[in-house]
Order: structure tokens, then sequence, then C-alpha cells
């Protein structure tokens, strides 16, 4: 009797043992089944397929026969995975999905030891990341910047390498306001090298300046750019209009004659050379459009004040047409320099030229 006993034990044991590896079976049979009909099925069944699949995982992964073996995880990695990239619709079942796919990745991982699953592994982590990258995109589009911008950081957190993602949230923060997670992200892309390297940077420096209105920030930017684009005109271009602003003008001209005494024939340091007393001269006008008109000889002092910047800056702009004749920015300058010295002829000849160069 005892005997009897035994033996139907060890049949029990084997049915559920049987029953169980059943499930693995089910489980890749409906993902399989998934794979075959995706395209000629709606999202309707191809998600009640794929949560049927799961309800097989879940019986498989409880039992200790089954538990411990790699493959009902990386089974329940890929049919979670793909529920979250297909499911557009339910934005809280697709990141739960996510979330169920994920921990299923850790642990198929684990248990793998062969790399029988790696394959499967791999293509449930680029539906993961699909899926959050669609949902990013899908918060763009309808404008919703602040959700846009979190996905997108998300997405550099499990991707730190994923260059296009920090240019993305540095756009959708950058619309949402958010303009010191702008920065960031868009330094970060620059710091990889990519062609767009310099404009991002440009562009982060603007942030830096106009809305964040930080201009201390702004010149570290710059002094941090120009050590990878050495004396580069953007740079020191809006490097010497913050030494204006701020009304460091010896700073900047010292600057501007060290990279001229570098480099004589480069144009755009002899215009900027201008800039810095031309802006002065402008500020001074401001000043005496401030004065009240019975001051004469306030009034005549500031004139007088304003008309010796305006010379200093016209040998530098002069300078800087002739090293570069078709420089429209140079043009434009002397136009007005030839216009508040009521130079009629120069004023009349620097004109002709801008027109003939803005008819081409």
């Amino acid at each position: 009797m005892k005997k009897l006993i035994l033996s139907l034990s060890i049949v029990s044991l084997s049915a559920v043992a049987f029953a169980q590896k059943s499930e693995v079976a089910e489980a890749k049979k409906s993902w399989d089944l998934f794979q075959a009909m995706s395209q000629t099925q709606n999202l309707k069944k191809n998600l009640e397929n794929l949560n049927k699949g799961l309800g097989h995982t879940d019986l498989a992964i409880a039992h200790e026969k089954t538990k411990n073996t790699p493959e009902p995880w990386a089974l329940r990695a890929s049919m979670a995975s793909a529920i979250a990239l297909l499911d557009t619709v339910d934005v809280a079942n697709s990141t739960a999905k996510q979330k169920m796919a994920e921990e299923a990745i850790v642990k198929a991982t684990e248990l793998d030891k062969k790399g029988e699953q790696k394959d499967n592994i791999a293509n449930a982590k680029i539906n993961i990341q699909n899926a959050i990258q669609g949902r990013g995109i899908r918060a763009y589009n309808k404008k919703d910047y602040a959700t846009a911008y979190q996905i997108f950081a998300e997405i550099t957190e499990k991707n730190p390498s994923d260059t296009s993602m920090y240019l993305n949230a540095g756009v959708a923060a950058k619309q949402s306001g958010n303009y010191a997670a702008a920065v960031k992200n868009f330094q970060k892309v620059a710091e990889f090298g990519v062609p767009e390297s310099k404009n991002l940077l440009l562009e982060a420096i603007n942030i830096q300046l106009v809305n964040l209105k930080d201009t201390a920030a702004a010149m570290a930017s710059i002094d941090q750019a120009l050590t990878k684009f050495k004396d580069d005109p953007d740079f020191v271009g809006t490097q010497t209009d913050i030494y204006i602003l701020r009304g460091e003008i010896e700073k900047s001209q010292a600057s501007l004659n060290k990279l001229i005494a570098k480099d004589p024939n480069k144009a755009i340091y002899h215009f900027l050379l201008g800039e810095t007393y031309y802006k002065q001269a402008l500020s001074v006008q401001s000043e005496r459009q401030k004065v009240d008109a019975k001051k004469v000889k306030e009034y005549n002092a500031l004139t007088a004040k304003m008309g010796a910047l305006i010379d200093k800056s016209l040998p530098y702009y002069k300078k800087a047409q002739e090293l570069d004749p078709k420089a429209t920015h140079t043009l434009e300058a002397l136009k007005q320099i030839y216009a508040f010295k009521n130079d009629t002829k120069s004023y009349e000849e620097t004109k002709k030229l801008l027109d003939e160069l803005q008819k081409k």
C-alpha cells in the first residue's frame, strides 16, 4: 500500500511540473501568434492575445519548477514591452506594462546564464525605449511640453549615450519654460561633439542671457566654449556684447586687441572693436534723449562725447570693410555712422554697395 501511495505521489508531481511547463509553452504560443498576426490584427485583438500570454507567464513564474528558468521571464518581458509600445490609447496601461517588462528583463538577464534569451531581452529593451519615446513625441505634438520633457529626460537616464533624446529634452524644456533644463541638455549634446555642437552652445548661451538673464553663467559658458572653439568669432562677439552690457569696455577691447595681434586679417575682430565704441555712443545717445532741452550745456557735452566715440569706431569698421568688403553687417554699421556724421557722400556710397550685395 505504501508503495502505491509513493507511486501516485510521483505521478502527481510529474503532472504538476508538466502543467507548469505547459504554461510556458502556452505563453510562447501567444507570443509566436502575435508576431505572426500583429500586422493583420487590430489593436484590441493584439492586446487580447498579449494579455492572454501574460496570464500564462503569471502562472509560470509563480511555480517552483519554472520560476527560476529564463524563458518565462523573457516571454513576459517581450509581451509586456510589446503592450507598452502598442497601447498608445491608455497611457496608464502602457506605463504599467513598461514597468512589468523592466522587472522581467532584470530577472531574465539574471537567469539567462547561457545567453539563450539575449535576443528576446534586447528586443524588449528596444520596445521599452520606443514606447517611452512615442509617449514623449505624442505629448510634444499635443503641446504638453512639460510632460514631453520629463519623458525625454527619462530616456536619457536609461540610455545616457542617446544624443537625440538629450536634444529632444532640451527643445521640450525650452518650450515649457524650463530654461535651466534646456541649457543643461543642449550643453550635454555638445559634449558628444556632434556637428551641431557650436550652434547648440550658442543657443544655450542665448537662453542664459535672454531668458535666465544670467550674464555670469553665460560668460562661464562662453569661456568653456572657447576652449573647444578657440577664438571663434561668434563666441567672441557674444563675449564682447556681455562686456559692453556690463560696462567692462576695457576688458573687451583688451581681449579683441590680443586677437587682432594674433590674426590681424580677421575682419570680424576689427568690426567687434568698432562695436565697443559705437555701442557706447548709442548708450550716450539714450542718455542725451533724457536731458531737458533747456539744459544746453549738458546736452552739448553728451553730443560731443557721442561724436568722439563714433569717430573712434570708424577706423575699425573701415578696416573690417577693407578685409571683408562683402560683409553686410559692417556696411550697415558704416551707413549708420555716416548718417550720424551727416556725411551724405559716404552714406550714399555705402548704401549703393549694400543694395548691390542684396541684389545678388
